[in-house]
């Protein structure tokens, strides 16, 4: 048995930034993706991903005692396909800020939820709300405390648009131009990243009046900006956002960057050729870049493979 795609996501914009009610902007990323699979000969992955899911389901048991009226799914199949050696076969790395976990609840949601919202219906900003509160419960057993937002983009497939905590919509991004100068990469940092011990740090900051006001002032007003810019189709506003973001982030933000990219992230603010910015919660896995001309960025990081996301 194999069961349907879920995919990878980007958030372009918003990281950290969503959780003070910054906007946000989660786009799928089909480079990458996983489904639910059973096979006869399972590999030493697919049985470390089938010891996985049985604790999975272990947490949506808990779930539905602690939350019954949140979400019901069909525990008895669900449990009986687990021990039949049920496993999420992915190709999305773990640790990278592309949404792994996000993937494997979507596929879970979708596969054993009653009554589910679908994809075919009209999403209203009710439904989407209810999806991503569903989805933030389940999740919160990978990551202590989640948004609901990595599952959402991967169940739904579509761009979302975070305009705060209460609202937010599917939305339509610019069209690709392959042959655009302007592009959204990903490098990779080579060191894996968790998303729980940088969330810490970051709670701990925000007890810090200074950091707050910050945020505030100048974290989440870039990001937002950010957001108009890339929906509006405005890029050079783009640009000249995302170079004083990414100034913001390496002043406040350095525990979450790996501390060989310090010079490379600083080097791309002072030439122009570039600018990096977090990809999920940093730490490691992918580092995100903006770059106005994607051949002069690939000169000047050529010690680094850059996997294009997106062309303008």
């Amino acid at each position: 048995m194999k069961g349907p795609l879920f995919y990878s996501k980007i958030l372009l914009f918003g990281e950290y930034g969503i959780i003070q009610d910054s906007k946000g902007l989660s786009i799928p990323y089909n480079f990458y993706n996983g489904a639910l699979k059973t096979d006869k000969n399972p590999s030493d992955e697919a049985i470390s991903s089938n010891g996985h899911l049985k604790r999975f389901v272990a947490h949506l048991k808990n779930l539905a005692v602690e939350q019954p009226t949140l979400v019901q799914f069909d525990l008895v199949t669900l449990e009986q396909d687990v021990n039949k050696g049920m496993y999420f076969d992915s190709s999305i790395p773990q640790g990278y800020g592309v949404g792994s976990s996000g993937a494997l609840v979507a596929a879970i949601y979708d596969k054993y939820a009653q009554n589910k919202i679908t994809v075919l219906e009209n999403l209203t900003r009710e439904k989407l709300l209810e999806l991503k509160t569903i989805f933030s419960q389940m999740e919160s057993f990978f990551h202590g405390k989640s948004s609901g937002l990595d599952p959402l983009n991967s169940y739904l497939s579509i761009p979302i648009l975070i305009n705060s905590k209460d609202n937010i919509e599917a939305t339509g991004i610019p069209t690709q131009s392959l042959d655009g100068k302007g592009a959204v990469f990903l490098i990779d940092s080579g060191i894996v990243g968790e998303t729980a011990p940088m969330v810490n740090i970051f709670m701990e900051n925000l007890k810090d009046q200074g950091f707050r006001n910050m945020l505030k002032t100048q974290f989440v007003k870039y990001t937002d900006s950010c957001v108009e810019n890339f929906l509006g189709g405005d890029m050079k506003s783009l640009f000249a956002n995302t170079k004083k973001l990414s100034k913001v982030v390496l002043s406040h933000f350095k525990p979450m960057i790996p501390e060989e990219f310090h010079a490379i992230w600083q080097k791309g603010i002072d030439t122009n050729d570039y600018y990096l910015k977090l990809c999920g919660s940093g730490g490691g896995g992918y580092i995100l870049g903006f770059t106005e001309d994607l051949e002069r960025a690939k000169t000047s990081l050529k010690d680094y493979k850059l996997e294009v996301v997106y062309q303008f």
